[in-house]
Parts: structure tokens; C-alpha cells; sequence
């Protein structure tokens, strides 16, 4: 027999059908032709048969469109198109390939790196591109520049204050500069492609703003128009782009925090294309005719216990927890056939022959009724998101009212508190929870840009505040090891380092599922997660 808890989630999904189902009967609030004029949707049509503009819908705004000062996948999704760094990811997957920089040199030790750049770049206000440019960008993301709310900072380029990542970078000449490494580290080449710090930005714009999260410029195919919080991010072409130019004039970003709003926009002709699809409307969608993008989603959506937390502090009252949950029950009744059930931190695609140790806490109704009566736990405090994610499309409240169903089946109160996406990723830094959700979006395919989240003493990342030196030890020594068995072996023992501490509770592997007008083509999203627009079309 099912328990209440598989019984609140079947209600919960069934309601939200139902509501999409009525709304899709509503009368087309403003087509997109219509709003073409205040930059809200779909503009007017070109003398090829193309529309002029592109209009995409998410679930929420961007935190901010400073590479060096956000972690978000919605701040990244706006960003690839406005941004370019010294190196980037092939279409299909995250091996690297050339872009600012044309091609590099390595030293035998792996600690200098020597990049070659691209000549006749301009940034997107006018300012030459060059080796300054570099520095400063990177510069401005170590000691003693580095400010506390520059999260992606210590990944990508280390700390000198812990003698980690990037020593030095130097400019040899205009279109050459150096970057010296404390020691090897085997992801560097991919953490230089990432959207997240690596980007270059402008030096005249950074010293015009200084903080660039409303002012973006960088070197990319789409230039920054305006932002009206709540509503929209206009973007134009950048004719001067030194590649091949963006096939649309145009690019609008749409907010709609509700799941079903967004589906009726699509469906109406108000929007091109949505991201943040349920696995319950896709039927809903594709009877309609729009098409839909599925791909294997590098990422991880989870629950993460507060190790400071009095209630958590011990594995034993985690592992209770962990207990009363049936995962690939919640899984499937969430997300159906798209998303698998997470049995490892890292997607199995990253190491398929490598996972099959790693055992998580197993579903056990009776033994976590029993742990619970031992740890004297009878509520928790969880807090969690409104929106839906890239690695959980039906939204944090939802997932948390599931989990909640389950933790009362063995007589367990969870007090949920919900916050849309930019006050809760506020809330979950200062640290006042029990549980919270949360989720990762792997940056550059690399085992250190999940495995290093526990690891990280930045609480915005490393939510659980997890901190284990002998953790810390394998992290350091999987960084220095070249790729090959042993690397794959240490990475392994990371994992099931986690497991065995029962930190996380992994949740699922998402699909990267987005739906499309069949007016639109060139659209696709990226194994990271972003959604590169300038090879996007729309016809009339």
C-alpha cells in the first residue's frame, strides 16, 4: 500500500493539472505581436519571413548579470549572450575549444599557463579587448580584491590567503598574458569556460559601475537594452561581434513564476519558448503542437541537512531522516519520466562504472520511526523556493510538501517556510534552518564542480556547512590528480564519504526540459544549462 505521503503528492499533481487544463481555455491575454513595442514579447516580422524578436519565459529574474557576483541558473541563461571568456564549451558537451584566447600553452609542471588572444575584439560599450582586460577580470576575484559576495571566486580561481589556484596573472604583452598556478590543478582549462566568474568583462564599464550586476558588458552576440524587474531583460544584437553575428535582431526574457502561466503563454503565441516544464504538462504541450527539448541534465536536486543545526548535528538523526523517505517513489510521482532517482551526487553519465558502490540511506518506515524516538526529534524547520528549478521543474514548495507527507507518516512535524528564489538563496546563507532544499547544475563537467560544494567554505555554496578534514584531504588530492583511474577512484571516495555522513539526501538527476514554438529553430540548451540564443530563429 502507498503511504499518505505518495497520496499528498498524487493530489498536488492532480490540482496542478487541473488548473493548467482551465487556464489553456483563456482567452489569449496579449499576443506577442502586441507587445512587441514595450520589449515583453515576440516583435514585428523582418522582409526574410523572420520575426525580429525572440521571446523566451522563465521562472524568475536573474539575481544579478555580474559573472563575478551570482551562482544562479536564470543569471546564467541571460549572461551567455551577453558574456564571453577566454575559452568555451563545444555545443555537445564540455570539452573545451578556443574563443577569446585562440589557443594556450601549459608548462610541464601544469602551474603556467600562457594564453595567446583573440585580436579586433570590442567589448559591447567600444573598449578594446587585450590582456588588461584579462587581468582585471580575474584580478578583481582574488586577494585583496575579492569581496564575501563573489561566490563562484575561490572555485574558479582558488585563494591566495590558502595558497590555492591562481598565484599570478601577468601581461606579457597586448595580446598575451600569463596566469601562474600555485600548484597543478586538472579542471583548470574547463573552470575557464565556465558563465559563472570566468567571463571578461569591460574594465571601463567595471570602473564606470563597478558592480555590473544592472550594467552587463562584455565581448558577446548580444548587447544589454534593459531590465524591468519582475517583468523582462531586453537584449539587442551586437553588430560589431567579432564571430558570427546573432540570427535574430532582437532577444526578450519573459518572468512567469507559474508553472501553467508560462504554458499558456507559449500556447497563446505570447512567448517562443519556456523553461521550467513539469513532467504533468508536457502531454499538455506537445497536444498543442510546440515542441519539446529533453536532454540529459547534468545536475542534482536535494535535500541538505544543516550539520550545525542542534537537531542534525549527528549522522544518526540525518540517517533518520534520510529514512523515511521512499525516493524513487517521490521521484517518479514528481517528475515521471523525467528525472531518474540520484543514487550518487554526480550524474552517472560522468562515471558510469564508478557509482555502483555508493549505497544511500534506504527507505525504512519502521527503523526511522525508531531512530526518531532515540534522537528525541519530533518537528524540524525547513525552509525552501517558490520557482521551479533547472534540476526540480515543479518548484521547492511542492517537493517540501511531499517530503513533509512522508516525515508525518512516522510522526514527524516539518514547518515549511517558502520564498522566492532571491530572498531564499538570502535566507540560506545566514544559516537558520534545519532542512533546506537546494540543487547544482554542474558548470563544466568536471568531478570537483559537485563534489567541491561540500567542501566549500562559502555557505551560499556548501549549504549543509559541512566541514571534514578528511574530506577536505580528498578534495585537495582529486583537484592535483590527473584524470585516469586514480583520479575517478578518489572522486568515488568522496562520494561515498557523503553518503556514509548522511549530509545530503540526493533526490534526482533531472531531464534539461524546455518547450518551443515550431515557428522557432536553432533553439537548445547547453549540458550546463544555459541557453545560448544566437543561432536562434523565429518565423512569422
Amino acid at each position: 500500500m502507498k503511504n499518505n505521503g505518495f497520496k499528498r503528492i498524487s493530489a498536488l499533481i492532480l490540482a496542478a493539472a487541473v488548473f493548467v487544463s482551465a487556464m489553456s481555455g483563456c482567452g489569449k491575454s496579449k499576443r506577442a505581436s502586441d507587445a512587441a513595442s514595450s520589449g515583453t514579447a515576440s516583435g514585428s516580422t523582418s522582409a526574410t519571413g523572420l520575426k525580429d524578436t525572440f521571446t523566451y519565459a522563465q521562472g524568475s529574474d536573474p539575481r544579478g548579470l555580474d559573472p563575478a557576483l551570482v551562482d544562479d541558473g536564470e543569471s546564467a541563461k541571460v549572461m551567455c549572450n551577453i558574456y564571453e571568456g577566454l575559452l568555451k564549451y563545444n555545443k555537445n558537451s564540455t570539452e573545451v575549444e578556443p574563443c577569446l584566447a585562440t589557443d594556450w600553452n601549459i608548462s610541464p609542471d601544469g602551474t603556467k599557463y600562457t594564453f595567446h588572444l583573440r585580436k579586433g575584439v570590442k567589448f559591447q560599450d567600444g573598449t578594446g579587448f587585450n590582456a588588461d582586460a584579462v587581468k582585471k577580470s580575474i584580478d578583481r576575484q582574488l586577494e585583496p580584491n575579492v569581496t564575501d559576495n563573489m561566490p563562484y571566486a575561490s572555485f574558479v580561481f582558488g585563494s591566495k590567503k590558502k595558497k590555492s589556484g591562481v598565484k599570478e596573472v601577468k601581461v606579457v604583452d597586448d595580446y598575451t598574458v600569463e596566469i601562474d598556478l600555485f600548484s597543478a590543478e586538472t579542471p583548470f582549462l574547463k573552470n575557464l569556460a565556465m558563465i559563472m566568474a570566468a567571463p571578461i568583462v569591460s574594465p571601463t564599464a567595471l570602473k564606470k559601475y563597478n558592480n555590473l550586476n544592472e550594467h552587463p558588458v562584455g565581448t558577446g552576440p548580444y548587447t544589454f537594452v534593459s531590465w524591468e524587474k519582475g517583468q523582462y531583460i531586453k537584449l539587442k544584437k551586437n553588430d560589431n561581434y567579432w564571430g558570427d553575428k546573432a540570427k535574430t535582431e532582437n532577444v526578450v526574457f519573459r518572468f512567469i513564476k507559474e508553472n501553467s502561466a508560462r504554458d499558456v503563454a507559449l500556447t497563446s503565441g505570447e512567448v517562443d519558448a519556456i523553461d521550467g516544464i513539469s513532467s504533468n504538462d508536457v502531454s499538455q504541450i506537445t497536444s498543442s503542437g510546440d515542441r519539446l527539448f529533453s536532454a540529459d541534465g547534468m545536475n542534482i536536486n536535494y535535500m541538505a541537512y544543516n550539520v550545525t543545526s542542534q537537531k542534525f548535528k549527528s549522522a544518526a538523526a540525518r540517517k533518520a531522516f534520510s529514512e523515511a523517505i521512499n525516493v524513487p517513489e517521490l521521484v517518479k510521482s514528481l517528475y515521471k519520466d523525467y528525472a531518474t532517482p540520484a543514487t550518487s551526487i554526480m550524474p552517472k553519465f560522468m562515471n558510469p562504472d564508478g557509482f555502483s558502490s555508493i549505497k544511500q540511506t534506504p527507505f525504512n518506515k519502521a527503523a526511522a520511526k525508531a531512530d526518531f524516538a532515540k534522537a528525541g526529534i519530533k518537528s524540524v524547520n525547513m525552509i525552501t523556493y517558490s520557482n521551479p528549478r533547472p534540476y526540480n521543474s515543479v518548484g521547492g514548495q511542492m517537493l517540501a510538501e511531499a517530503i513533509q507527507g512522508y516525515l508525518k507518516d512516522v510522526g514527524v512535524t516539518c514547518n515549511v517556510k517558502t520564498y522566492d528564489w532571491t530572498s531564499y538563496t538570502s535566507v540560506v546563507k545566514k544559516g537558520d534552518y534545519d532542512i533546506c532544499f537546494y540543487g547544482w547544475v554542474g558548470d563544466n563537467g568536471d568531478a570537483d564542480n559537485f563534489m567541491n560544494l561540500l567542501d566549500d567554505s562559502d555557505p551560499s555554496m556548501n549549504v549543509a556547512r559541512y566541514s571534514v578534514p578528511a574530506y577536505h584531504e580528498l578534495i585537495a588530492k582529486g583537484l592535483m590528480t590527473p584524470n585516469g583511474a586514480e583520479r575517478t577512484k578518489i572522486y568515488t571516495q568522496c562520494e561515498q564519504k557523503v553518503a556514509e555522513d548522511d549530509v545530503w539526501l540526493p533526490i534526482s538527476h533531472s531531464n534539461n526540459l524546455a518547450a518551443y514554438s515550431p515557428k522557432v529553430s536553432g533553439y537548445y540548451c547547453h549540458q550546463t544549462g544555459v541557453t545560448p540564443f544566437a543561432g536562434v530563429t523565429v518565423t512569422k
